[in-house]
């Protein structure tokens, strides 16, 4: 799970986030319905939807429930904002808390029976191996996941928020973030470091096993499983309290604050976050509900 919360940082390195898999893992379901909700008063609405951070070629997932609230909204709110034609900015974030003196060897922070496929993805990588030594463990994480995702048929253009961004963009509606560049890298940066480990060997494993957990993880999505969604994130993350606080709940809380701030002010927005946040116990939903908010399932 830590590889796909950390898949929109990818896109740092000025790649899209979104994913090609293979035949059998880009077959389009029945009946995409990926979960949309809407929160309203007298005059305002804000809609939230769930996005997957990577997707298939050319994965049919809109509806006109969808097409509906993104015409009836009058801006659209992601997580962060990266620029793919200029990604000088999210850069500049993950090398200033990326890059740290006196770092142990890259080698040193997998396990020895790890070491041999480690260097062979730095090789895949092209990077040279002394640079991984300044790096923090989390981004020598995020530059290795870059070998799973073209090994699974890396493709441009297809992310759910490129897509909405490219939506709003044409139409001259305004974009907006819940979460700087440096805030949202941040959450990783301060990971323990046995957490940035974690995420390093999920960076070098064979990527057989992330395309098998990518195919559950888009048929949910597609579902608007969103009970499923909820018990992947409580299996990957349950056994580490620390892990869920930093990267779930705290961020859901924020959100949820931010939310109940803009319903104070007119009009109708939607916001576009992952579909991790949005399912589930301490979800940006659950806690909207617990504040007292009427939230309503469109689809």
């Amino acid at each position: 799970m830590l590889k796909w919360l950390a898949s929109r940082a990818f896109a740092a390195l000025g790649m899209s986030l979104a994913l090609a898999a293979g035949p059998a893992q880009a077959k389009k379901p029945a009946s995409a319905r990926p979960a949309l909700w809407a929160v309203a008063d007298d005059d305002t609405t804000v809609y939230l939807f769930g996005t997957i951070h990577l997707l298939p070629a050319k994965y049919q997932w809109r509806t006109p429930a969808f097409d509906q609230a993104v015409d009836g909204s009058q801006q659209l709110v992601v997580e962060t904002i990266v620029d793919d034609k200029n990604p000088q900015k999210m850069m500049q974030a993950l090398a200033g808390l990326g890059l740290s003196k006196g770092l142990p060897p890259i080698g040193e922070r997998v396990p020895a029976a790890k070491r041999a496929a480690l260097d062979a993805a730095i090789a895949k990588s092209g990077i040279p191996r002394p640079a991984f030594d300044s790096m923090e463990t989390w981004m020598a994480a995020f530059l290795l996941l870059g070998n799973q995702f073209k090994d699974m048929g890396l493709k441009g253009e297809e992310g759910v928020e490129k897509v909405l961004r490219d939506s709003f963009s044409i139409k001259g509606k305004p974009i907006g973030e819940l979460e700087s560049n440096v805030e949202q890298l941040g959450f990783f940066d301060r990971l323990p470091e046995a957490s940035q480990r974690q995420l390093l060997e999920g960076a070098i494993d064979p990527s057989q096993s992330m395309a098998a957990e990518f195919t559950q993880m888009l048929g949910a999505w597609a579902r608007g499983d969103v009970n499923a969604i909820a018990r992947t994130f409580n299996r990957d993350l349950g056994s580490s309290p620390v892990l869920k606080h930093a990267l779930i709940e705290q961020r859901n809380a924020n959100w949820s604050r931010w939310i109940e701030q803009r319903m104070a002010q007119p009009g109708a927005i939607m916001i576009a976050v992952g579909a991790g946040h949005l399912a589930g116990k301490d979800s940006v939903i659950d806690m909207l509900k617990r504040g007292g908010y009427q939230v309503r399932r469109l689809q």
